[in-house]
């Protein structure tokens, strides 16, 4: 069975006047309303700042997780072009040429070394 409640933000708002701006004691108001004070609290931080600030504060921490997600990514794929490549190629100053599938491959003396 769930124990939980559930509560509309107008019935913790109101809570929450009871405690910032009418002076109430956190364990008054919890018992009144049969709401456990750590409830309470948490509200208190949640919904005592004005609303206009509130609102802003929860769009700047929306825009804060979606650009540490963006950040994430872009670090990601940064991070796998950094990582060196794997070539054919023994030596850095070597090059290799294609002579095709005709031209036989026995003959190697056609480039000299400088």
């Amino acid at each position: 069975m769930d124990r939980r409640r559930r509560f509309t933000e107008e019935f913790r708002i109101e809570a929450v006047k009871q405690i910032t701006e009418r002076g109430f004691a956190v364990k008054d108001v919890s018992q009144r309303l049969g709401v456990s004070p750590y409830s309470l609290y948490e509200w208190v931080k949640r919904y005592g700042v004005p609303t206009e600030d509130r609102l802003a504060k929860e769009d700047q921490a929306a825009r804060i997780k979606k650009l540490e997600t963006e950040l994430r990514r872009v670090t990601e794929e940064r991070d796998i072009l950094k990582k060196p490549r794997r070539t054919s190629r023994s030596s850095p100053g070597e090059v290799r040429v294609y002579r095709g599938p005709h031209e036989a491959a026995s003959d190697q003396n056609d480039v000299q070394s400088a």
